[in-house]
């Protein structure tokens, strides 16, 4: 395992993203200890990185997550979000009030077994209060011992540099991948100036990049994918004509495109940490493998004029909550 630093903390360099083990994709209904067996086959491997969020499930993937590091939670990164859910009954969507910060934060803490979480994001921005309020808020979590460093998600460049004007902010978690740059709009300049962390999260675009996904029958009904505009009927037949594009390049390499995928996301900055998730522990090994994986730059520039793929990466209202 290879490791980097996310400003103060020290993850692995790829981490592990457990939300699909309990939340929106097909395999929801995972069992647990088969989700755990894939958890503690992560940390073994050398995966001290570990993602989850108060949404998913909601809050079983907390649970679940807390069960698998029991007794081992030393060697571990924690992370978690809040602010998509209120507890406090406030109307809306998002909710970063102090009241339901402290709420949301007290049941993750007792959903995970442990007495600090390592990264504490903001899920979405809340625009109806002032980040700095946010920050000032997380800023006493940490004093008190109950957060170890404050995380963003999907904020924009205003916001990220707001924020760390009241307190280090540790990482900035948001989509990323071969067809996913938004960060591109000069937000990764700023974590570079800043000194703020990266953590690509569904780097191998919700499965499609890795070639394993040809149909949406595949996809149980429910999943979230189904809604998804790059899994739409008009789009997936487009799309998975590049993948094959790009599955080719992966073979040319020995790799698979999964490898690929991730390959080139790490080529990308070294302090970054991508999260992809899995629930089989052979995709695990696979993922891992991306490590071995050095991209010449003639590939790195290759795959960085890659086509796009046909489709925004959310829905519109999905959109409508990220901070750009």
């Amino acid at each position: 395992m290879e490791y980097t630093r996310l400003r103060d903390l020290t993850v692995s360099r790829i981490g592990l993203g457990c939300m699909g083990m309990s939340h929106l994709y097909t395999g929801h209904s995972t069992d647990d200890e088969a989700a755990i067996r894939v958890i503690h086959h992560a940390l073994d491997l050398g995966v001290t990185h570990i993602d989850t969020a108060e949404l998913y499930g909601p809050f079983t993937n907390e649970e679940l997550v807390g069960r698998a590091v029991k007794g081992r939670r030393d060697g571990v990164v924690l992370t978690s979000k809040f602010g998509l859910r209120s507890h406090v009954g406030n109307p809306g969507p998002v909710d970063s009030s102090a009241e339901n910060i402290r709420a949301a934060l007290e049941g993750s803490l007792r959903r995970l077994g442990t007495d600090r979480i390592d990264l504490y994001y903001q899920h979405r921005v809340d625009p109806a209060v002032p980040i700095e309020d946010v920050i000032g808020t997380l800023a006493g979590f940490v004093a008190e011992g109950k957060i170890r460093a404050i995380g963003l998600s999907e904020a924009g460049k205003e916001t990220i540099r707001r924020a760390n004007a009241v307190h280090p902010i540790t990482a900035l978690q948001s989509e990323y991948s071969l067809w996913t740059r938004d960060g591109d709009d000069g937000t990764l300049e700023l974590l570079r100036e800043l000194g703020v962390g990266f953590v690509p999260y569904s780097p191998l675009n919700r499965g499609l990049l890795t070639g394993a996904i040809r149909a949406r029958e595949q996809l149980d009904e429910g999943d979230w994918r189904l809604t998804n505009p790059r899994f739409a009927v008009s789009a997936l037949e487009h799309n998975l004509g590049l993948v094959d594009e790009f599955a080719a390049i992966a073979a040319g390499l020995g790799a698979t495109p999964a490898q690929l995928a991730l390959a080139w996301v790490l080529a990308k900055g070294e302090d970054w940490s991508p999260i992809p998730g899995t629930t089989r522990i052979d995709h695990l090994e696979e993922d891992l493998g991306a490590l071995d994986l050095a991209l010449t730059p003639e590939v790195v520039a290759r795959l960085d004029a890659f086509p796009a793929a046909l489709g925004e990466h959310h829905t519109q209202a999905q959109l409508a909550l990220f901070d750009r």
